[in-house]
């Protein structure tokens, strides 16, 4: 007979929010606990990464959660795709050798909500760990040998967005000769590296990986400075590519480059925290548009395209900056308040879709 402090349990998560469904689930037999926030299915069905990280308690999770679904259904909504906007994290240490385990208890928790809700990799979790979860539920995207690692192709979408900031802002999309201060050097910002390196600018970064920076100063020709001097870095352009909540009251007012733009979710910890640049002449780029890169080149599974259109799609989001970059001059606005507009409109428009 199985003792109840062994079974798997759910329960829903009340929340003040416009989500349709949050959920909590553990299995105390492996050490498994986990929400999935469900914000929106207006468009389709709900799309979102899992993230792996060791949250210091279950309320910052519940946040976290809440924000990157939202976030996720703004970036469908603006790709123009039918897909809606979910997240699924997984409370604990990513390094964890139960892998196995961990990730079928999250595939039996996916396969619970019936199709309301496909994930794939993020944060602390790849191809490999996706399989596990395959093994549970056939809603999971991001597997071994299909549409493959999407850091190139959100390295490529946030490098058309900072063709597209500069060009706004210094009237010349070349960004040859400008000096980019580059926060992550994971596998997205390692790609970003690449681009930049190969369009002629100067980078300077930081990882809290040291090997990671090393090695974009190896191949890239790079400067690398410690983790926390990347804010005081005097720069053209400061491109987050590492973790979200990064832009504060503490780091606005140390930041000395003139565009924001890079792949990290949720770059701001508050709405209010846009305003802020805004106010001091910082231009700043959704990241949910620039880094849409990743979830486009998961269509090429979720909705069978060519990886031609992928690329097309992509090489798209130069276009999609410009006219909420433009709208934001006319208006007088910072760009996220009319990229938020333009989303919930898009999703206050939507038919619900039968899932």
């Amino acid at each position: 007979m199985t003792s109840e402090s062994t079974i798997e349990s759910t329960r829903e998560i009340k929340v003040e929010t416009e989500h349709e469904r949050v959920i909590f689930r553990a299995d105390p037999s492996c050490g498994y606990r986990a929400i999935i926030a469900i914000h929106s299915t207006a468009l389709g069905q709900a799309v979102g990464g899992t993230r792996f990280w060791n949250y210091a308690t279950e309320e910052l999770a519940l946040l976290d959660a809440l924000r990157l679904s939202r976030a996720m259904s703004y970036k469908n909504a603006l790709a123009e795709l039918p897909l809606g906007g979910g997240k699924s994290v997984i409370i604990g240490d990513s390094l964890t050798t139960s892998r196995a385990e961990i990730f079928r208890a999250h595939g039996r928790f996916v396969e619970s909500l019936a199709g309301k809700f496909i994930t794939a990799e993020d944060v602390g979790t790849t191809p490999s760990d996706m399989q596990f979860v395959r093994e549970e539920t056939c809603h999971v995207a991001g597997l071994p040998g299909r549409s493959g690692d999407p850091s190139p192709m959100t390295a490529l979408g946030v490098f058309r967005a900072l063709e597209a900031a500069a060009n706004h802002r210094w009237k010349s999309a070349d960004l040859t000769g400008r000096t980019v201060a580059l926060q992550g050097c994971g596998k997205t910002g390692y790609s970003l590296a690449g681009q930049l390196h190969k369009a002629g600018s100067n980078l300077i970064v930081s990882d809290v990986d040291p090997n990671r920076a090393k090695r974009v100063v190896n191949e890239f020709g790079a400067k690398a400075v410690p983790p926390e001097q990347i804010f005081d870095t005097r720069a053209d352009i400061f491109a987050p590519c590492a973790l979200g909540g990064i832009i504060n009251d503490q780091t606005i007012a140390r930041l000395r480059a003139e565009i924001v733009v890079g792949s990290a979710n949720n770059q701001l910890l508050e709405d209010r925290h846009g305003d802020l640049l805004h106010e001091k002449d910082i231009l700043l780029v959704p990241d949910y548009v620039s880094n849409a890169g990743g979830v486009i080149n998961g269509c090429q599974e979720l909705l069978e395209w060519r990886p031609a259109d992928c690329l097309i799609k992509v090489n798209g989001i130069y276009e999609k900056i410009t006219t909420i970059l433009k709208i934001a001059e006319a208006e007088h606005l910072p760009p996220n308040r009319v990229a938020d507009r333009l989303a919930m409109n898009i999703l206050s428009r939507a038919r619900p879709v039968n899932l």
